[in-house]
This record gives C-alpha cells, structure tokens and sequence, in this order.
C-alpha cells in the first residue's frame, strides 16, 4: 500500500470523523492513517503519522482548523490540506488561500466528489467548492478597479465563473485544454 494517498481526519464531531473514515477507507487507493477531534491534537497527529493530505474542520474547540491548518504549512508544508466545512463561506477563506491550502470544500459534498477533490489536491491541482469560488468571484468584483489586486483577464474570469456553476467533469476537461493550449 506504499502508494496509496495517506489521510488525515481532523473533526471535533466523532460522527462525522467516523463517517468519513469509513466512506474512504471503501475507495482503494485512499488509506486514513488516523484521525483526531481538534487542532492541537490534529497537529500533533499531522507530525507523527506523516499523512500526505490532512482533511481539517473550520471550527473547532482548543486549536480550530484556520489555527492549525497555518501552523501546518510552516510545520510541513508538503502535507496538503483540505479544509472541511459545514458552516457559511466567510472571509477566512481568503486566509486561508493565501496561506497555501490546496483545497476547501463544504461538509454537504458527496462522497465521490470528495474522493475526486483528494486525487485533484495530491496531482498538483486545487480543489475549491462552488461556494468558494462564488465567494472569491464577489469579493473580486467588488474591489475597486484601482486597487492592488490581481487582475485577471476576461477568459480567466469566464472560466472562474463557469466553474462556479455545476459541470460535468468532461465539460471541465475541455476548459483545461482550452486553457493549457
């Protein structure tokens, strides 16, 4: 199993810990290496198990999931991190992305989606739910056109917008070699 993906589960909810445990470990070529019910205890775990993705709730009691995905990155910043969710998008996603996490998805994605969003993280790529990209897609248009943000260009903002809208993953091949060419 030396080439399996080696996950992480950190969740205060031991439901939704287990849940997902249970659904991954059914997906071969996925191996929960361990789970832990806060920050602290996820950092901790994070060190001594050595996953290569982390799947980390927002909030959480002692250390929460923003706390710990930051200390992560400078602790090891080759584990990926996926920030789990249940609650509105807010403004710490723009943190949080700044920070380098490789994914953000909400808690009500369905399972094979999930899978699709890890093997999308551990190849290089990122892995932001509609919601996500909604949220970053407002905050952009909202910004004055003089400001000192990142512009984009017309077709990149296309593209944004369009994969905030549900697709299929053939369609969403096709923009990437639209785009790679």
């Amino acid at each position: 199993m030396s080439d399996s993906i080696r996950i992480l589960i950190v969740d205060d909810h031991a439901v939704v810990r287990k849940g997902l445990a249970m659904v991954l470990r059914l997906e071969p070529g996925l191996e929960v290496v361990g789970e832990a019910e806060n920050g602290r205890k996820g950092l901790e775990a994070a060190q001594s198990l050595n996953p290569d993705i982390v799947l980390v709730d927002l909030v959480m009691p002692e250390m929460g999931g923003q706390e710990m995905a930051l200390a992560l990155r400078k602790s090891n910043p080759k584990i990926k991190i996926m920030m789990l969710t249940g609650t509105e998008v807010d403004d710490r996603v723009f943190d949080l992305v700044a920070a380098g996490i490789e994914g953000y998805v909400l808690k009500n994605i369905e399972p094979a989606e999930l899978v699709r969003a890890i093997h999308a993280v551990m190849n290089g790529e990122a892995y932001l739910h509609p919601d996500v990209i909604k949220k970053v897609l407002s905050r952009m248009s909202s910004q004055p056109k003089h400001s000192h943000s990142i512009s984009l260009t017309p077709r990149e903002l296309e593209v944004l917008e369009w994969m905030a809208t549900p697709n299929t993953y053939r369609q969403i091949d096709f923009v990437r070699v639209e785009l790679d060419s």
